[in-house]
């Protein structure tokens, strides 16, 4: 038995390597001092982490990233809490159907999604570039939105939403009142979790993005073309610990949303 645990255990610590080392690597080699990324690193320095600040082009990136991700957000969870609330409070013919259209962005390989919104946002609807920008950003959010909100929803008794029309209160007063702060904390981790499918998305913003328009992680991609120094890793190094802290957040929103509703 003590063996079979030991095995477990060296099995666990190789998966764990397998995963988290390419991580570990590419922190370390942010911190080389020379001019070309090196593993091991040669020594320790911050220059490339201020690098990123001197790069104009990663800071125009970034608020574009930033504007994109948050607005498409808005417009995401403007559909998305309604159509949870539907999905999940009412049985109707085609619900099912209806579901798999919103689940289908996330299903759908994301070059092909890319590709077919290129063709009829951009090229048959002429839309700008940050509007389609725009549009891409939140299909790619919405399903992240609805199926969270709609798992939150999962755990409200809507027995008190009958409670409070019973008791004279409007349909829209009771939406706002009694259902939404009962899954607030399932509302925040959905922003949360489509925020960081939005900033980080490669697939749709490459089809979506042209001249003087682009995003952070097309620009790093950019950056990588032409340039072998440590300042993406530098990069990679801060998007992980964002990252990671708002997963943090969203497993305590969740963990919460979960106990309260017990």
């Amino acid at each position: 038995m003590q063996e079979k645990n030991r095995g477990l255990a060296l099995f666990t610590f190789l998966v764990f390597l397998f995963l988290l080392g390419p991580l570990l690597i590419i922190s370390l080699t942010s911190f080389e001092p020379g001019t070309v990324l090196k593993f091991p690193p040669q020594g320790f320095s911050l220059r490339w982490y201020q690098n990123i600040f001197k790069v104009e082009m990663f800071m125009e990136t970034f608020k574009t990233s930033i504007f994109v991700s948050l607005l498409g957000n808005v417009l995401a969870l403007l559909l998305g809490i309604p159509a949870a609330y539907a999905l999940s409070r009412f049985q109707f013919k085609g619900k099912d159907a209806l579901n798999a259209i919103f689940i289908s962005p996330v299903l759908i390989p994301g070059i092909v999604l890319g590709f077919a919104m290129l063709k009829y946002v951009i090229v048959i609807y002429h839309l700008p570039i940050y509007a389609a920008l725009l549009v891409g950003h939140t299909v790619v959010m919405l399903p992240f939105i609805i199926r969270v909100v709609a798992s939150s929803l999962s755990n409200f008794d809507f027995a008190i939403e009958e409670a409070a029309l019973s008791l004279g209160a409007g349909h829209f007063e009771t939406f706002y009142k009694v259902v939404l702060p009962n899954i607030r904390s399932g509302i925040i981790a959905a922003i949360l979790i489509a925020f960081l499918e939005s900033f980080n998305n490669v697939d749709i913003s490459v089809f979506m993005t042209g001249p003087g328009v682009s995003t952070l992680p097309i620009q790093m991609l950019t950056y990588v073309e032409n340039n072998f120094d440590p300042t993406i890793a530098a990069i990679s190094v801060l998007l992980m610990i964002i990252t990671g802290v708002l997963m943090f957040v969203i497993e305590r929103l969740m963990g919460l949303s979960y106990f309260t509703k017990r």
